[in-house]
């Protein structure tokens, strides 16, 4: 757990702004999971996988000024952060934790709220889909995100089921062994339409 501490000096106060923030290792060594024990998300995640998508984010923004990261992904509670493997996280953690402290002193949304990513989709998914989402939102997501990530269904064709990996899921050396193993097992026992479980090409 580290705390962050921030005193800010104006000509007539103090202001002090303190955070507790646990970091936790996920299977992916590449990425550790950040849990700073405020909202981060209303609801759902968002994965920005560099800075030029996370232009509609204060938070992602202020960890990609950060050199070597190449990954930032939120959820409702945490943050994932996936740096390359040219850096080492004894200089990329005190930093990160900094710009996470920095977000939330700001008192910015972290994410900008904008037409486009307030609009609502219609659903219009068959019974097998139905099934198939409903099956990875209560025994996949759970797990995966306490591993720091998250997995979004893509697409279902001809007995095949397209996952998303993101966060520390996204270039996992345990993910394959995870959609095969786990997840296409489970979806193929429950759902015989299912057939096979991949994930989404990058």
């Amino acid at each position: 757990m580290a705390l962050i501490l921030k005193i800010e000096i104006s000509t007539s106060n103090i202001y002090i702004f303190t955070m507790f923030i646990q970091t936790e290792e996920t299977p992916n060594p590449n990425t550790l999971k950040f849990i700073p024990g405020v909202e981060v998300l209303e609801e759902g995640t968002v994965e920005f996988t560099n800075k030029d998508t996370a232009n509609t984010s204060h938070l992602a923004n202020l960890i990609f000024n950060i050199k070597g990261i190449e990954r930032v992904f939120l959820a409702t509670d945490f943050v994932s952060v996936t740096k390359n493997n040219d850096t080492n996280w004894e200089i990329l953690k005190p930093l990160i934790l900094t710009a996470i402290m920095d977000h939330y002193a700001s008192g910015k949304e972290v994410i900008e709220k904008t037409q486009d990513n307030i609009k609502e989709t219609v659903n219009e998914d068959s019974e097998v889909v139905k099934q198939i989402k409903e099956l990875i939102d209560q025994r996949v997501r759970p797990a995966v995100a306490m591993d720091g990530g998250d997995i979004s269904f893509c697409s279902f064709e001809n007995g095949v089921v397209t996952l998303q990996m993101k966060g520390a899921c996204a270039g996992c050396p345990s993910s394959t062994a995870t959609l095969k193993m786990g997840i296409e097992n489970m979806l193929r026992h429950y759902i015989p339409e299912v057939l096979e479980v991949k994930a989404a090409e990058l």
